[in-house]
């Protein structure tokens, strides 16, 4: 699972000015604020009765302590782009980069960057000024970084100026980096042209509604890089071309012909787009869902999807001899509110390197048959089964299984 480590204040397109940096501080701490209002509330959803001596280690559905949010949240660098990388540019929010880098703790460092990254940059910088090639590739290794465009520039300057660049030309061996350009742009749009239900079902939902602010230029543009990373079974985070609900990107070259995972060339943006068109209505009542929460102390909540008795968020795999039919199970799956169930299963194509047709027999039932073609060994597909209850809003819960045909 994921666990929020630091909230960062740093540069980006609508924050070019220090003072104006400075400010969004002010903001974080006033949602924070709110948040804590709201705490008793959150925690029945999770049945949780306190907080953990050591808030450290988290497990699934834990709402951290509001002390905890504060004491993460710091500024980052205040300063745009790569020439400003380097000496008297170190800041809180990258020594904190490099000290959770250094644990002694296996899972990856999810950074994403809502603005620029010129805070990861300096961390970057920093420990490749004081320590080995071989300790700098391994502090690499634990990073993971999902950018929300490019934002450690001035809006629609020179990719050159920004540090993004460097990052991904120099550490694109070591350095997992997807570059969003599709699934930003459609979350910002979309909920602009949607923006009654955020008045009718976000504002004003409890003390965190009343924070939540008319839109300036979009809604939730910056949400799919937390999104990608929102455990609900659906992709791995580590692999970007498992669609998600941050969409969907691939390894190619940038739009500065540097390589990293995007989604701007048209096969890739359409594809994202239709993805992100598929999962808005999930993801907008998953929001919805938590904001009735806040405010009342009770609501919907989502289904709990088992696979042939695995209840974990895990993906799966199978391995099946090809020409053969493989059965899989969701009938052990439970709603903690005793909702009806409504089954979907499906095959994402661009994930896996089977091309051809993948036929699932019964495929809106709990238990399908998948007819596993016979020219397929030494390919995959990947089977995605989709669970929606029929609860106010309705909630959806995902398990994706890798079909790995063998002779």
């Amino acid at each position: 699972m994921y666990e929020i480590e630091g909230i960062i204040i740093t540069t980006g397109w609508s924050m070019d000015d220090v003072n104006k940096v400075k400010h969004f501080k002010d903001i974080a701490t006033g949602v924070i604020d709110a948040y804590q209002k709201d705490l008793p509330n959150l925690l029945k959803r999770s049945n949780q009765t306190g907080f953990a001596q050591d808030e450290e280690k988290q497990k699934i559905g834990y709402w951290p302590s509001a002390n905890y949010l504060r004491e993460r949240t710091m500024f980052g660098s205040m300063l745009m782009g790569m020439d400003k990388i380097g000496v008297d540019n170190d800041s809180d929010g990258s020594n904190l980069i490099i000290q959770l880098a250094d644990e002694d703790d296996n899972r990856p460092i999810w950074v994403t960057f809502w603005g620029g990254g010129n805070t990861l940059a300096q961390s970057i910088w920093q420990v490749q000024q004081t320590r080995s090639k071989s300790e700098l590739k391994t502090f690499l290794n634990k990073l993971r970084v999902y950018a929300i465009t490019d934002q450690d520039r001035p809006q629609k300057s020179s990719f050159e100026i920004s540090s993004h660049a460097w990052m991904r030309r120099d550490f694109s061996d070591d350095l997992l980096f997807i570059w969003d350009e599709c699934a930003w742009k459609y979350q910002n749009g979309t909920g602009k042209k949607k923006w009654s239900e955020y008045e009718k079902n976000i504002q004003n939902h409890g003390n965190l509604g009343s924070q939540y602010p008319k839109y300036k230029y979009g809604v939730e543009g910056d949400t799919p890089a937390f999104l990608h990373v929102l455990q609900n079974g659906l992709n791995n985070p580590d692999n970007p071309t498992q669609s998600s609900w941050g969409g969907f990107s691939k390894w190619g070259l940038g739009e500065d012909n540097i390589g990293s995972y995007v989604n701007y060339q048209r096969n890739e943006y359409n594809t994202c787009r239709e993805y992100m068109d598929y999962f808005y209505p999930a993801i907008f009542n998953n929001f919805a869902a938590r904001m009735d929460w806040a405010k009342e102390g009770k609501g919907n909540r989502n289904p709990i999807v088992a696979i042939d008795g695995d209840f974990s968020l895990d993906i799966i795999t199978k391995n099946t001899p090809q020409g053969t039919k493989i059965i899989l199970d969701a009938s052990a799956l439970s709603d903690p509110d005793g909702d009806t169930l409504n089954y979907k299963w499906w095959t994402q194509p661009e994930a896996g390197t089977y091309n051809g047709t993948v036929n699932i027999l019964n495929s809106n039932s709990n238990k399908v048959t998948i007819e596993i073609p016979a020219n397929s060994a030494g390919k995959n597909f990947h089977v995605v089964c989709e669970v929606t209850d029929n609860g106010t809003p309705k909630l959806t819960s995902y398990r994706r299984i890798i079909v790995e045909p063998t002779k």
